[in-house]
């Protein structure tokens, strides 16, 4: 693994990579991750947890991020955390919400979907459309502005809120106002370079897509493959506006600049941030400068996405 050029900054992290040997074992660990417990004792903000139904009737729970002396109708993020499909949220998942709750002054949905393969697809992307449909639903009762709701997530997250929004424009429901997608998983097909030459990079690597692959369409042939797999949509016109940030050294950089690619041809205004000497998850160091640029260029394309939404409402 040491053979890439990724900063020292990340540190050991560039060195190790998920023991997953199949989808059963990757589905098994991620079950056992727990939300950290500094969320229900935080001093800037209140952290809620709250169930919902979701396509099937069944229980999902959401924790509702909610700073202190925010204004009333505030903005809102419904964020889908990244683990391949197979894991929980991991504690850096956490800290990320909170951050962009409190630095683009807006309410975080942090979605607990159910997983792969356990769940596979479309559970998870129902999960996530079910999760999006509630906030707006119940965006008076949580002081949530419901012109001013977006979607991001992070790897498999990425996904997930790529997915929500192709959902939503597809079936004439409210359509967030933008898509964050950090290190977005797009395509199952894998074809392309960054496939075929990260095999063995740190954190995450093409033998590691195969097997999530494996995990989360059970059904190759589905109808809604798009929802899995959002490059494959037939048509990526009428999207919110992006922002799509890819890792240098990671199996997935290529699929995002391609999904980034096609909203463009499309006429979406897409932010693409290619990071430089980094890897896929790289957000997990926290304190990197490299990590600490990134989440400000996210949470400054969120402000200035959030202040448009408050302008136009302004003028109407």
């Amino acid at each position: 693994m040491s053979k890439y050029k990724i900063s020292k900054e990340f540190f050991p992290y560039s060195r190790i990579a998920p023991p997953i040997r199949n989808a059963k074992i990757a589905g098994w660990m991620g079950s056992k991750m727990k939300p950290p417990r500094w969320i229900n004792t935080d001093h800037e903000m209140s952290i809620t947890k709250e169930s919902i139904k979701s396509y099937d009737g069944a229980e999902i729970s959401v924790f509702v991020f909610d700073p202190y002396g925010l204004e009333d109708r505030s903005p809102c993020l419904v964020y889908y955390h990244g683990g391949g499909f197979f894991f929980e949220g991991a504690g850096y998942h956490y800290k990320l919400a909170k951050r962009y709750a409190l630095e683009a002054e807006c309410r975080v949905i942090f979605v607990q979907y159910r997983l792969a393969p356990k769940h596979p697809h479309p559970t998870p992307a129902e999960d996530c459309y079910a999760a999006l449909r509630w906030t707006f639903e119940n965006a008076e009762r949580l002081n949530i502005d419901k012109n001013m709701i977006a979607v991001g997530g992070d790897s498999a997250g990425g996904a997930l809120a790529a997915a929500v929004c192709q959902m939503a424009r597809d079936r004439g429901t409210d359509t967030p106002i933008f898509q964050l997608l950090v290190y977005p998983v797009t395509d199952r097909r894998m074809d392309n370079a960054s496939c075929r030459n990260y095999t063995d990079t740190p954190m995450w690597n093409a033998k590691l897509s195969e097997k999530m692959w494996q995990g989360y369409v059970q059904n190759v042939n589905a109808a809604d493959i798009a929802y899995a797999s959002p490059m494959e949509a037939e048509c990526f016109e009428g999207l919110p506006v992006a922002y799509v940030e890819t890792a240098e050294f990671d199996c997935l950089h290529d699929e995002g600049v391609a999904y980034a690619q096609a909203m463009q041809k499309a006429g979406i205004d897409v932010v693409l941030n290619e990071t430089k000497g980094t890897m896929h998850g790289f957000d997990i160091v926290e304190k990197a400068p490299t990590t600490q640029a990134a989440v400000a260029a996210r949470i400054g394309f969120m402000k200035e996405q959030f202040n448009n939404a408050i302008n136009n409402k302004s003028e109407d």
